[in-house]
């Protein structure tokens, strides 16, 4: 049946599974992933206040942070409304800025990504004149080119799919509005969204930023291999084994969730990708990020001691004022 546009004024989000036995389960697991995902991601940003961090490599760091706790908000918050209030309907509109902000993080996530790859060859590969290249002006451009573009290059086939005057179904075969699905319900011809959304995630969105990436590696590996001392080696490698971690696991989902042959394949594998890239991925980054950079874990402890002292002098300063 056949819905005119005009008449949907929300869309029903199917959800991960339509076994009710599993309900519960997947709540808690998801409510459990997204707090540790954004405690996790706050723990980062509280680190890279520390001045010892004030560096930039942590200054992306912290870019990425926001941008994963803002793609499991976004992605993730549905599942948990759903369950608490047992309505799975999307406004029209909150699920066209739903699919909007996702696709919109999703690109600026890559950006930073490849960001951060650029600075690790600018540290590895010219060290002496790094300081000279990534100086905080550097960084805040590259910082505001990752957002802008971002926000930007999403702006065509969401506009597009914004645009569609009739669907097939009101019910969204996922578990957020995300295009692919929307653009399965759509009763227009979808040839030309589908061909300019695989040529915008092939090129500027997913593979641009990928072979910038791994260009930016096949530098990086070249100029650890140069180095004469296996700890040298050894030290340049770990500088860059986090953030080439990540990279692999958000590539590999990626590709698996928007770049498989054609829009035919199925919804239900989609899904799958989908729950690790939103869930999995954003809990990932923090925990690699934390667990192997000593760095972090000093600045964590440093600012763990501040706070303790400043509540030490606070309390000291209020049984002074209340003795007097």
């Amino acid at each position: 049946m056949q819905t005119n546009q005009t008449s949907v004024i929300y869309f029903i989000i199917k959800g991960i599974s339509d076994d009710p036995n599993l309900h519960l389960p997947i709540f808690l697991l998801v409510l459990l992933i997204y707090l540790i995902t954004i405690s996790g991601n706050v723990t980062i940003l509280i680190a890279c206040r520390d001045p010892h961090l004030h560096t930039p490599m942590y200054f992306f760091l912290g870019n990425l942070s926001i941008v994963d706790a803002g793609c499991s908000t976004v992605s993730l918050h549905k599942i948990l409304t759903n369950f608490i209030t047992g309505d799975k309907r999307v406004f029209f509109f909150a699920c066209m800025a739903q699919m909007y902000m996702f696709g919109s993080l999703q690109g600026l996530e890559l950006a930073v990504l490849t960001a951060m790859s650029y600075d690790r060859y600018i540290a590895i590969c010219k060290p002496l004149q790094y300081h000279l290249i990534m100086y905080s002006r550097t960084c805040g451009i590259l910082a505001a080119v990752c957002w802008i573009l971002g926000f930007l290059q999403v702006l065509p086939p969401a506009w597009m799919v914004y645009s569609f005057s009739c669907y097939f179904s009101i019910e969204i075969n996922h578990f957020f509005c995300d295009i692919i699905p929307v653009i399965r319900i759509s009763c227009e011809d979808t040839t030309f969204i589908e061909m300019l959304f695989f040529i915008e995630g092939l090129f500027p969105i997913i593979l641009t930023p990928f072979l910038l990436t791994f260009v930016s590696y096949i530098f990086i590996i070249h100029a650890i291999l140069r180095i004469r001392t296996s700890s040298g080696r050894l030290k340049a490698f770990y500088t860059c084994s986090s953030h080439l971690t990540v990279v692999i696991l958000l590539y590999t989902t990626l590709f698996g969730q928007y770049l498989t042959p054609n829009l035919s394949s199925t919804l239900e594998s989609k899904k799958m990708f989908a729950l690790f890239n939103t869930a999995a991925v954003p809990l990932l980054n923090p925990v690699i990020y934390s667990l192997k950079n000593n760095d972090v874990k000093r600045a964590l402890n440093r600012q763990w001691v501040r706070s303790i002292i400043v509540q030490f002098k606070g309390r000291v300063l209020f049984s002074h004022h209340k003795v007097m």
